[in-house]
């Protein structure tokens, strides 16, 4: 290859075939100057026009200014011993005057060094005086090429009758023949072709320009739909792609998962603290120590204390767990990291023990702080093997590390929550891990009034409300089901009409919760409710006469879930344990009801109504028998499996039963003979008012009128 340079042009590269066919084509011209067309090949030898190689003329190569002679004398300098007539023998007695061969030889030796092993062919490329137009062209040293591939380029050069385009890139074959192309049609050369009158000449200037704009115009409209199509079209594809991720069975690609992958923010609760916190007041003090050593771990730390790194808060649903460890972060003023033992479990195996390692990373770097994690024996549950679960212990696996490892979380406070502490890891609740484990029981009734207040105190309540009241009534509620009691009191003073929430309210609440909601729409006959009168007063009568039974609370023959009626008692303190005059009192009381029935409609007309009464009665005497040492016969031994004792046993056991049943039941039928004009007085105005209160109940019974009903 050739490369021609000028100042005035840029570089170009021409094969030196290119240039040998056009210098010898200028042998046979008889003029100076060549036209621009005209192909110079009636002069070219016979094996040349066999040859496709793609000629050029002295205009493609810029030498039309030359004259013949001087075209010899260029041929004479640049190729004063090479012709394409002369044969291979003349060239082999030319001296060395080339130094790179262009052509293959018959050996890579020979392409190499110039001459073959056996004494052939002397090189007779290699020139060592460079002319001034060899400088010109800066012939390069360029690489040989094999036999084969020229063969192979010639046959499909011969196959083709077009000029091929491989061998000469297309911007440079668009370079070197700029010129062979037609001429521009310019305006006035139109105007003369489509023989336009001299007049109409600037109207069609005219035209053609405005033609020319609106289509320029129309280009960039288009242009400009295109761009908008484009920029709608990926947006539809980012959303696609947004949808397939939160698609089930599609997102295993495209899911990015959420939660604690990212970093994970902490939550600040200056606003929630122990004040907040009502009816477990151990808790809040077992809890105490610890925001004193968030507050002032200088304190500690200098008698050689440790900060304890977990504290368990273990108690039934709805007891404040996940409140109270808000009210530690909040006394502390320390960030809080919150998350759900649910979001460590995830179909890919190590997403959960990744989010471990994420959420203490964030928890560490703020240090002090507080980690709670609710629902703890979610993710920390008793390691099994499990061949459906292989991968099941990596996150407890990692908590464990996290908490107790050789990399130290100081500084950071993890608080766990749980339900079933029994279904926690053994490795989990050791010393070194959760420290501490707090219990948040049920609220007694002082834990429940207080808890009563601080929610009556966000509604507008009668200031004839009394919390101690409903806290009576309310035994086993935890804070969540009293939150919802008064909730429920709200809804219902707003859809009655009233202005504020009254006892009557917190009343109907507390026994939609306890029993269900009211069946007004219920069609209960005649005799049906006077049998339900009675029953439900037999009860009343029992309790309000036998000593150690609880007070009354209400009376009601309202069908309300799926009982008829009810008598509902309040105890006046919680009892942590109860004698055995207590237990019979209870039997007894459940025994009212029957015996009601019995003594004023008759053996033959007793109902299935005291189905429930005989449960509790039986429950009630078999405890007693069995696991509270009360029978004289048995004496003070427990029974927790009836069925792996002896028939002997079991039938001791079952005699007992059934002599307290029978006693309680012949005590009810003697109290409810000597109070008849009682127990019909009541029966009565229950027929007549349906509930009754401890108030009504007592004026009843003494035998006044309900002047206020």
């Amino acid at each position: 290859m050739f490369s021609l340079s000028t100042s005035l042009q840029p570089q170009v590269t021409v094969q030196l075939s290119h240039l040998i066919n056009a210098l010898h084509s200028l042998k046979g011209s008889v003029s100076s100057n060549t036209s621009v067309n005209h192909k110079h090949r009636e002069n070219i030898p016979e094996q040349d026009l066999n040859c496709t190689e793609p000629s050029l003329t002295l205009r493609d190569l810029g030498l039309t200014d030359l004259g013949v002679s001087q075209l010899d004398e260029l041929v004479q300098k640049l190729l004063p011993c090479v012709t394409r007539r002369e044969s291979l023998s003349q060239l082999r007695s030319v001296p060395n005057i080339w130094r790179t061969s262009h052509l293959s030889s018959d050996s890579f030796f020979h392409n190499k060094h110039g001459f073959s092993r056996m004494g052939g062919v002397t090189p007779v490329f290699s020139k060592q005086n460079k002319s001034p137009l060899q400088t010109l062209l800066m012939v390069p040293n360029r690489g040989f090429k094999t036999l084969k591939s020229r063969t192979r380029r010639l046959q499909g050069s011969l196959d083709s009758t077009a000029e091929p385009e491989g061998y000469t890139p297309s911007f440079m074959k668009g370079f070197l023949t700029r010129d062979k192309g037609p001429d521009v049609e310019t305006l006035d050369k139109l105007l003369k072709n489509k023989n336009i009158p001299d007049g109409q000449h600037d109207a069609f200037k005219t035209g053609f320009a405005e033609g020319f704009l609106k289509a320029q115009a129309l280009t960039q409209r288009t242009q400009e739909s295109l761009r908008r199509t484009r920029l709608i079209l990926l947006v539809l594809l980012l959303v696609g792609l947004y949808g397939l991720s939160k698609t089930p069975f599609l997102s295993v690609r495209f899911r990015t998962t959420s939660g604690l992958d990212s970093a994970v923010d902490p939550v600040q609760m200056k606003n929630v603290t122990f004040e907040h916190v009502k009816g477990v007041e151990e808790a809040k003090n077992e809890l105490q120590e610890v925001v004193e050593f968030l507050r002032n771990p200088q304190k500690f730390t200098v008698l050689g204390g440790k900060l304890p790194k977990g504290i368990l808060l273990v108690g039934p649903p709805g007891t404040g767990k996940t409140l109270l460890a808000r009210a530690v972060a909040g006394e502390a003023d320390v960030p809080f990291y919150y998350a759900s033992g649910s979001e460590f479990d995830e179909m890919f195996v190590g997403v959960g023990a990744s989010r471990i390692r994420n959420l203490f990373r964030e928890a560490k770097a703020n240090a002090p702080c507080v980690i709670f994690i609710d629902e703890l024996d979610s993710v920390g549950g008793k390691r099994i093997e499990s061949p459906m679960h292989p991968y099941s212990r990596q996150t407890i696996n990692q908590l464990l590390a996290e908490m107790d490892g050789f990399k130290p979380n100081e500084g950071v406070i993890i608080i766990g929550a749980t339900n079933f502490p029994e279904a926690l890891d053994n490795a989990l609740i050791r010393p070194g891990r959760f420290d501490m484990q707090v219990t948040v029981p049920i609220p007694d009734v002082k834990g429940r009034t207080e808890i009563l207040k601080w929610y009556l105190k966000k509604i507008k309540v009668d200031s004839a409300v009394e919390a101690e009241i409903i806290a009576r009534g309310t035994v086993g509620f935890s804070g969540a089901d009293l939150e919802n009691l008064v909730n429920q009191s709200a809804l219902k003073a707003a859809v009655d009409g009233k202005d504020m929430v009254t006892m009557k309210e917190l009343e109907f609440a507390k026994d939609k919760i306890l029993m269900g909601p009211e069946r007004r729409s219920a069609e209960i006959d005649k005799k049906n409710k006077e049998i339900t009168a009675y029953h439900e007063s037999g009860h009343a009568i029992i309790a309000y006469y036998t000593k150690g039974a609880m007070p009354i609370n209400k009376a009601t023959i309202m069908p309300r879930g799926p009982t008829l009626g009810h008598v509902s008692m309040l105890p006046e303190n919680d009892r942590w344990s109860e004698t055995r005059a207590q237990l019979l009192a209870q039997m007894d009381v459940s025994m009212g009801g029957r015996v009601a029935e019995e003594l004023i409609f008759g053996s033959e007309n007793i109902t299935t109504g005291a189905s429930s009464d005989f449960d509790s009665a039986t429950k009630i005497a078999k405890m007693m028998v069995t696991r509270f040492g009360m029978s004289e016969k048995l004496g003070v031994m427990t029974y927790a499996d009836l069925t792996k004792q002896s028939p002997e046993t079991q039938a001791a056991i079952e005699h007992e039963v059934r002599i307290l049943l029978r006693d309680s039941y012949e005590r009810a039928k003697v109290l409810l003979k000597s109070r008849a004009k009682e127990h019909k007085n009541l029966a009565e105005a229950l027929l007549r008012y349906e509930t009754l209160d401890a108030k009504e109940i007592q004026l009843v019974l003494e035998g006044k009128t309900l002047e206020s009903r």
